[in-house]
């Protein structure tokens, strides 16, 4: 089981679980996301990062100042923002690169590259996946294709018994489009513009964010 810390009352999730947090700009969604992550970095759990908003650098700066020792933190990027903005960079232990956020085939390879060298290499049997944004690849591409892509990686979650957080902006896409997405992910997290938390994680209950 996946304990989800002091910002979820300590409710636990079982292993193949993918969360969706939505909420409007910040209301402070991401750092919730980022600390059920800190949460497992300090019981010895690996932390795989998708990010399609900022860079990796930025990503490992914000998430080495929520745990106790940075340095021994298991943790992969999965950088899809780089390279779209026309700078070079080489994949590293710490950081692999897709071209940009369209390049869903690409983030798909590079997040099983580290699925694999967390389980075969590093001995890292328990997971935790962050995906910051939905909203993103929707810019990039239609719901169609973003619920395919979708589909597959919180399959590969469920399939590896990690555990899937996944932001999506709650006041940029319409109705149709939320509802399309939420159903391929087994619970959902709203937060509200003043920070009030509801979920639907059984036995979870969230403070109040501070922002």
């Amino acid at each position: 089981m996946y304990d989800l810390g002091s910002t979820f009352g300590n409710a636990t999730v079982a292993p193949g679980t993918n969360l969706l947090v939505s909420g409007p700009p910040l209301s402070g969604k991401r750092r919730m996301a980022l600390d059920v992550l800190a949460h497992g970095s300090e019981r010895g759990e690996g932390v795989i990062v998708v990010t399609t908003r900022d860079s990796a650098s930025r990503v490992l700066n914000d998430y080495e100042a929520l745990v106790s020792d940075p340095g021994s933190v298991d943790i992969g990027i999965v950088d899809c923002v780089t390279k779209h903005q026309g700078r070079s960079a080489r994949d590293t232990d710490i950081v692999k690169y897709a071209s940009s956020p369209e390049d869903m085939t690409g983030i798909g390879i590079k997040f099983s590259e580290f699925v694999e060298e967390f389980r075969q290499e590093r001995g890292v049997e328990n997971v935790r996946v962050l995906v910051d944004s939905l909203s993103t690849l929707l810019m990039y591409s239609d719901v169609q294709t973003v619920f395919r892509f979708m589909h597959v990686f919180t399959s590969r979650i469920e399939n590896a018994d990690a555990m899937g957080v996944h932001i999506i902006e709650s006041t940029a896409h319409d109705d149709e489009t939320l509802n399309t997405l939420q159903q391929l992910f087994d619970h959902a997290v709203t937060v509200e513009a003043d920070g009030s938390v509801s979920t639907t994680i059984p036995g979870a209950t969230p403070d109040p964010l501070e922002r």
